[in-house]
């Protein structure tokens, strides 16, 4: 399923900012993309995963859905994920936190 950022649903957004280095985004963004492909995204309850790299090289923002609070915490505690992630973990640390849409706007059609 494609990322659809709307209200009204039940799905769990997940905000994780990670801090790097202009010289080490790139391979920080490697590890995510991977790390994705290969374990979270085969999980129950995974939705989507978007990478965003910030333009002074400092920062990337995975912005995530997944059904419930339960698959991704199921996620947290699957060998497989948990190997990814201390990949991501030599790094960088995540600075995750949950949300809900409450809104979004769109140029008038």
């Amino acid at each position: 399923m494609p990322t659809e950022i709307r209200t009204g649903t039940s799905l769990l957004t997940l905000v994780n900012v990670f801090h790097t280095t202009p010289e080490r985004q790139q391979q920080l963004i490697d590890v995510l993309m991977t790390a994705t492909a290969r374990a979270m995204s085969r999980q129950p309850g995974f939705v989507s995963a978007n990478v965003h790299a910030s333009r002074d090289g400092l920062r990337v923002v995975n912005y995530a859905q997944w059904e419930s609070v339960e698959a991704f915490e199921a996620m947290q505690a699957d060998p497989a994920c948990q190997a990814e992630m201390k990949k991501v973990l030599e790094l960088t640390r995540p600075d995750v936190h949950f949300y809900d849409v409450i809104s979004t706007t769109h140029p008038p059609s």
